[in-house]
């Protein structure tokens, strides 16, 4: 084989490789952060379809029956457990935690799992909002409002939406 044809292998092999390694690294985070009024899991409200593909990888699901766009990024197929996002207007307003994914917690070190009594101590002035079978524990901001939902008593996900945006999910 000549060298100008190992030489086109060997960067075809390349960029073959780069393709394949970039969506692996792109993924929701397994233990991802929520700073209040921020981001959750590496992203922030505003964010386009783009860049949350790039943070989260290209792999999700489509809420067919939610009012705005919805892209859901679970962690195994099939399997409710991971993050989402919501947009309007081509921006995310919406990011939020689905099921309790192990790993997640707040830049205070409040966790899933941990009971709720622990969110009110690391977090002043909370808002109780009933939703259903959970509530979630609000901090109202002028831009965002960032959500810590509870079921039984302990912490099971986290969200961060726009003001108008309902908390419930």
């Amino acid at each position: 084989m000549s060298a100008r044809r190992v030489k086109a292998f060997a960067a075809v092999g390349t960029i073959a490789l780069l393709l394949l390694a970039a969506p692996a690294s792109a993924a929701p985070p397994r233990a991802g952060v929520l700073a209040p009024a921020k981001s959750l899991g590496g992203l922030a409200l505003g964010a386009t379809p783009a860049q949350v593909r790039a943070a989260w990888g290209p792999r999700h699901g489509t809420c067919r029956g939610c009012r705005a766009p919805t892209w859901y990024f679970n962690f195994a197929r099939f399997e409710p457990e991971g993050a989402g996002v919501t947009f309007r207007g081509g921006r995310a307003v919406a990011l939020f935690t689905i099921w309790a994914p192990k790993g997640w917690r707040t830049d205070r070190g409040l966790k899933i799992g941990d009971d709720a009594s622990r969110a009110t101590t690391l977090y002043r002035g909370l808002v109780r909002i009933a939703c259903g079978t959970y509530y979630a524990l609000t901090l109202n901001g002028a831009n965002a409002v960032t959500s810590i939902y509870v079921h039984d008593e302990k912490v099971w996900g986290f969200g961060l939406s726009r003001p108008r945006e309902p908390v419930c999910r």
